[in-house]
């Protein structure tokens, strides 16, 4: 009990020391659950509306997959006929039975030809308007959809886009564009995420989205009373047989909520490991600030020991303080956790995705992990700390000699961190040496490990010597005060080590991501003037988007150009010479002038040769694999076609970013085997423009598709700049997420610095009455944070470099070729580093100049 009240009295003592622990174990714990409680309700979410949108049993085509998407490569779902319907009626304890017809492969557009598709990259669904849509939608304006030239929208969509009754719409689909009037605008009654949904009348949609009457894609089923999902889903698949796909509500709604589930588990988990950076970065705070409040009461610790205070009671006192900080902080970074939840709620619905807090989903689990996290981190944090104190003695205390064994402590772990950062570096160049990526990336997981934790452990070395370079350089030209913060800054290596390690972590990855980021942008530039030999890429900006017939058309009829390539993508049953069968393979499938188009690099036979009838390419890494030879015969079976045997006339090179891998054939031999009705659409279109006319060939293009948002022309300038605002954007995110743990290691440094000001109170009290200005000593300690984060900076942007110099070479293995080192970014990052140190001693340089003289002086 009295060790219980000695902790509590010291805590309670130290509160304000202890304040910036405290708040990175909340940023850390709130992060966490923040993350939690933000995936656990968009799954709340969904969950209500797949439970509420399911029927008892849907009946659907063969081909349509588990999770109701209908994009398809030909642009059409797959339907069955309409005489469905009546056998689904004729089945035991069906109580009611409609058929419906939707699709995602459409583009929907306003009168002014602008895209009413969702921002946050949520399906945009056009289907009939049925009795199911009726119980789980309410008509909130205009009426439902009676006619062809009617249709309703779902009404975020209506209000995001400004939509009212009467505003006309069009929607493009594989079968033309259809105009239709907005007659109608209903609301969900459970949240919707952030799809756009209108509705057409059922004939209408067969016409629109299939180009012919007397099919659905769906039967939707209701049970008799009494009749469960399971034996209505069995009485309706011995009326129909296996010929079509019969589901059950639930395993509609677990299809769906698996599909939706591997994007959160994707999200949950790099968020996770975000805060989990954060939580690394926390863990030097708490140990530095421990470490600093045991050496500033080593006599009072003594005096503990004096009086009868064993070593474990010590260890004890120390390890009960780091206890409360940890319940505190946790406790607090559970309520905002939850705060953030709802903060990143808003923010999605900016995006178009939209969650109700009605759905605020909570879980036990989720305050028990940030509680067990906060207070397990913290307490291990503060083990070493305290077991410092434990072996302070009462003599060695009173004659303020500090712990002992500190030498032989410091040699110990020089020699440890030399051999885990020599045997990092050592794996590092293994892993940019390797045969193959997949054997480099292990060595290259384990070279980031083993050279961070190696440079963390030797971190008062590097201290001891960086700083006196870094002295040199940057604090010399201060005279005294300079040479006074240098000192200051090499008193305590460990410490400062610690310090500069919080903020190394985050800068080294901000460092290995722009080098990694910038060679990509490189070498995919690289690849785009070697490889593409055409003036435009047409393609569809919306995700999985296809090129419709009408487009292509319009493109084709464009003044100005010499030449139009259709690419396709379709999937095949190959039987190899071998004897084996691959599944479901891509095989693109294009014009011979794509041999033009994109310059492919063969190591046997020409390109040009496997556009002739019955023939193909394939890579030289699969043709090895399955001992392909030119001339070699494969049997194609096209997955909505016959079956053709194919040869071999040339074989390509695996190397390269642009279409990496691929395996090539003509239209012509495409169309041999797949009727027409259900060709692919166009994944791309190639353009070449005549000789001096390219200006105008690009405008020509763009007026041309003005009728097909959804489709962008671009030429190879505008193809880079979208790669390198792609990865830009992608590397923006992850530095922000990155920020929580860099703003956790500037608390680092500000705690160490007000710690710092304490420890030396009467130092400072005897420096200004021997005639140290206020002005002098708060440049003081500016300057001795500037150089501890500039220490840490160039820790972090060298490891960094390294890391992401390293990853190259594996990602050369791929394609990416080009080592590119953003110098512009490095050295941003570099000194805005200087500024975060000045930043970070604001606070405690003002504390250290209000000091009254007398009172420091006086201090013991």
């Amino acid at each position: 009990m009295t060790v219980l009240k000695t902790s509590m009295r010291n805590f309670f003592a130290h509160k304000g020391r202890m304040a910036l622990s405290a708040v990175a174990v909340l940023l850390s714990v709130a992060f966490v659950c923040g993350t939690l409680v933000f995936t656990d309700t968009m799954n709340t979410t969904f969950d209500k509306l797949f439970q509420a949108t399911a029927s008892d049993v849907t009946v659907s085509a063969k081909g349509s997959s588990d999770a109701g998407d209908t994009t398809s490569r030909t642009g059409r779902p797959p339907v069955m006929p309409a005489s469905v319907l009546g056998e689904v009626r004729g089945a035991q304890g069906v109580k009611s039975a409609e058929g419906t017809v939707f699709s995602t492969s459409v583009t929907v557009i306003d009168a002014e030809k602008d895209k009413l598709s969702p921002s946050s990259g949520a399906p945009t669904i056009v289907g009939s308007w049925n009795g199911k849509d009726a119980r789980t939608m309410k008509v909130t304006s205009g009426t439902a959809p009676k006619g062809p030239d009617q249709v309703m929208v779902d009404e975020d969509t209506a209000g995001k886009h400004h939509l009212k009754l009467g505003d006309e719409i069009g929607v493009i689909s594989v079968v033309g564009t259809h105009h239709a009037r907005v007659s109608g605008i209903a609301a969900f009654k459970v949240t919707n995420p952030g799809a756009a949904i209108f509705y057409l009348d059922t004939r209408t949609a067969q016409q629109t989205l299939v180009g012919r009457t007397g099919v659905y894609t769906d039967v939707n089923v209701t049970a008799a009373q009494g009749v469960t999902d399971a034996q209505l889903k069995k009485n309706v698949t011995a009326v129909l047989g296996h010929g079509y796909k019969v589901q059950t509500a639930k395993e509609v709604a677990d299809a769906n909520q698996k599909s939706v589930k591997s994007f959160l588990n994707v999200m949950k988990y790099a968020m996770l490991g975000f805060a989990g950076i954060a939580l690394l970065v926390g863990i030097f705070l708490i140990i530095n600030t421990f470490s600093m409040l045991v050496a500033q009461r080593t006599r009072e610790i003594g005096l503990m020991r004096a009086i009868g205070s064993s070593r474990k009671q010590v260890n004890r006192s120390v390890l009960i303080e780091a206890l409360l900080l940890g319940v505190i902080g946790s406790l607090l970074g559970v309520g905002a956790g939850v705060g953030i939840a709802v903060g990143l709620m808003k923010l999605m619905g900016r995006m178009g995705m939209h969650l109700s807090t009605d759905d605020l989903t909570v879980a036990w689990t989720t305050p028990a992990v940030g509680l067990l996290l906060g207070v397990v981190v913290t307490v291990l944090a503060a083990y070493l700390p305290a077991r410092r104190a434990g072996k302070v003695s009462p003599m060695a205390a009173l004659r303020d000699a500090g712990a002992p064994g500190d030498a032989r402590a410091g040699t110990v772990r020089a020699v440890i961190g030399l051999l885990l950062t020599a045997a990092g570096g050592w794996s590092l160049y293994v892993a940019a040496t390797a045969d193959k990526a997949k054997a480099g990336s292990g060595w290259l997981g384990l070279g980031v490990v083993a050279t961070l934790i190696g440079f963390v452990v030797i971190g008062p070395l590097l201290a001891g010597g960086l700083v006196r370079v870094l002295g040199a350089v940057m604090l010399r030209i201060f005279g005294p005060v300079g040479r006074m913060a240098e000192r200051n800054a090499l008193r305590n290596p460990r410490r400062t080590g610690a310090t500069g390690a919080a903020l190394m972590i985050g800068l080294a990855l901000v460092a290995s991501l722009s080098v990694v980021g910038s060679s990509m942008v490189a070498s995919a530039t690289d690849q785009l003037d070697k490889t593409v030999g055409t003036d435009f890429i047409i393609r569809s900006d919306t995700p999985g988007g296809l090129i419709t017939p009408q487009a292509v058309k319009a493109v084709k009829q464009t003044a100005g150009l010499k030449r139009v390539t259709e690419y396709k993508w379709t999937d095949a049953d190959l039987t190899l010479p071998d004897g084996t069968t691959l599944k479901k393979t891509t095989i693109m499938a294009a014009d011979p002038t794509y041999a033009s188009d994109v310059r492919t690099r063969t190591v046997a036979g020409e390109l040009k040769d496997a556009y002739r009838p019955d023939s193909m390419s394939v890579p030289d890494t699969f043709a090895k694999e399955h001992g392909i030879r030119l001339g070699s015969g494969i049997a194609v079976a096209f997955a909505d076609g016959s079956t053709g045997h194919l040869t071999v006339r040339a074989i390509t090179s695996s190397d390269g970013l642009i279409d990496a891998g691929a395996k090539y054939m003509s239209l012509r031999t495409l169309a041999t085997y797949v009727p027409a009705g259900k060709m692919p659409q166009d994944e791309l279109l190639f353009a070449m423009a005549e000789d001096g006319r390219q200006a105008a060939a690009y405008k020509a293009l763009k007026s041309a598709l003005h009728d097909y948002p959804d489709l962008a022309v671009r030429d190879q300038t505008d193809y880079k700049k979208e790669l390198k605002d792609q990865i830009g954007q992608l590397l923006n995110m992850i530095y922000g997420l990155l920020a929580l743990a860099i703003i956790v290691a500037v608390l680092g440094v500000v705690n160490t610095l007000a710690l710092s000001v304490v420890e030396r109170t009467r130092e400072i009290g005897l420096m200004r009455a021997i005639g140290l200005s206020r002005r002098q000593l708060r440049r003081m300690i500016r300057l001795e944070s500037v150089v501890i984060a500039v220490f840490g900076a160039l820790l972090g942007l060298g490891l960094g470099m390294g890391w992401g110099a390293t990853a190259q070479k594996l990602l050369a293995m791929e394609g990416l070729s080009i080592l590119d080192i953003p110098w512009p970014t490095i050295i941003t990052v570099f000194v805005a580093s200087a500024f975060v140190g000045l930043f970070a001693a604001l606070i405690p340089a003002f504390r250290a100049g209000r000091m009254n003289v007398l009172n420091a002086i006086a201090t013991d």
